[in-house]
């Protein structure tokens, strides 16, 4: 079992991971139907935002001053490990699958991946899983939604 500290880390980290990568690569693929763009935007948050994530956990357990240097180095480690490895995964639909496939296909692995892990929450904390599955998945399908047409708008304006 996770402690604390690894848990604050791993559940940042993929949920963000997954969020900000899907975002993304609809986001990229909506505007430039790319996939050497997609897979250079997916590598390039993958590393830049995992240290991000990884320092902003960092301080704001730091600012917090309720935690000892080791928690909050725990916390930073998971939250950089999961966030690179979370957004690393959606790099083997798009280089494997044709591009649209590949969107669909990386849709389907994020909301599975935030949808079960959101279970395994709502279940150790002992809350009915569905309504937090729901409003996890209704977030990640909002940013969905928006990137997409953000992508095709700036397609439009910038073409």
């Amino acid at each position: 079992m996770l402690n604390d500290a690894a848990k604050t880390g791993l559940s940042f980290g993929l949920t963000s991971g997954i969020i900000t990568t899907l975002g993304l690569i609809v986001g990229l693929h909506s505007g430039t139907h790319s996939k050497a763009v997609v897979i250079g935007g997916i590598l390039t948050i993958a590393v830049a935002d995992a240290f991000s994530d990884a320092l902003g956990i960092h301080v704001a357990q730091e600012s917090q001053n309720r935690h000892g240097t080791k928690a909050i180095w725990a916390s930073t480690l998971a939250t950089f490990a999961a966030k690179l490895t979370f957004a690393l995964t959606f790099v083997i639909p798009i280089l494997l699958l044709p591009m649209d496939s590949a969107i669909v296909a990386s849709v389907l692995w994020g909301l599975l991946l935030l949808g079960g892990f959101s279970f395994y929450l709502a279940r150790e904390r002992g809350v009915s899983p569905w309504g937090v599955v729901g409003e996890h998945v209704i977030i990640a399908l909002a940013v969905i939604m928006i990137t997409h047409y953000l992508g095709e708008w700036i397609a439009e304006v910038f073409a």
